[in-house]
């Protein structure tokens, strides 16, 4: 088993292999001439680029285009594991950084790359055209929070991620950065590709994800980031990420157990 090790990197020189990041800890904004996976086995990864956010839960898998200018930020704990991915293989993948679910092969897959043994030329290289075949199949499952440009819309979002769990309302908010409600409306569709309504959303489960990696239960999560009860938090948390917080939960104690 690979020595775990913190990681202290600006992204100037490639790397690969399993490392360690402490809550809270990141690495500043950088790009590489290759592809680049990061696979987060335990804790929550935010990849952040000038056009927004991406957020890889544990048991999730982050890719990152080539060229494409990122920074990451752990939330809790975060082991990962770090592939780079030659520039043939990119062309098949997103231009853009996504997050994708991880099935068995996947992870076992990226685990035998990243587990310190030695691995022949050829060994490994079949073993990446895997990985990479393997992505083209999988679902992406990004929370994505899109970064706005317009200066009253990032007011706006800036006071929400401030305050996750406020309850103030568009047209409250819209008061207090001198803009209406109506044109506000207009400028999530118009910019970000969503409702302001779905833009909370997405950051509200990106602090409960945190939440609940840390052990807090779903009510007390929910709570914490803004529903007015359990029942909503986990409808909203199930149409995003595909499965209730407690099966989330039971899958990162799973995980705990499995992923050495």
């Amino acid at each position: 088993m690979p020595k775990r090790r913190h990681l202290c990197w600006s992204g100037d020189d490639p790397i690969q292999g399993r490392w360690s990041l402490a809550h809270g800890e990141g690495v500043v904004a950088h790009q590489h001439a290759r592809g680049q996976l990061l696979y987060a086995a335990s804790g929550l990864l935010a990849t952040t680029t000038e056009r927004g956010t991406w957020v890889a839960p544990a048991d999730r898998i982050s890719w990152t285009p080539p060229s494409f200018e990122h920074g990451h930020r752990a939330y809790g704990t975060t082991e990962i594991s770090i592939l780079e991915v030659p520039a043939e293989l990119c062309s098949a993948l997103p231009a853009t950084p996504t997050v994708f679910t991880v099935s068995a092969l996947l992870r076992a897959a990226v685990l035998k790359l990243t587990g310190g043994t030695t691995l022949r030329p050829d060994v490994g290289d079949r073993l990446l055209r895997v990985l990479a075949d393997e992505l083209t199949e999988l679902p992406q499952q990004a929370i994505y929070l899109p970064e706005p440009a317009d200066d009253r819309l990032r007011a706006v979002t800036g006071l929400l991620r401030g305050n996750p769990a406020g309850t103030a309302t568009l047209g409250e908010l819209g008061r207090t950065v001198g803009a209406s409600e109506r044109t506000l409306s207009r400028l999530f569709r118009a910019e970000l590709g969503m409702s302001f309504s779905q833009w909370r959303s997405q950051l509200r489960i990106q602090h409960a994800l945190v939440h609940l990696g840390q052990g807090r239960s779903v009510t007390d999560t929910a709570l914490r980031c803004g529903w007015a009860n359990p029942t909503s938090f986990i409808e909203t948390f199930s149409a995003i990420l595909g499965q209730t917080p407690g099966s989330y939960q039971a899958e990162l104690r799973r995980q705990a157990t499995t992923v050495r």
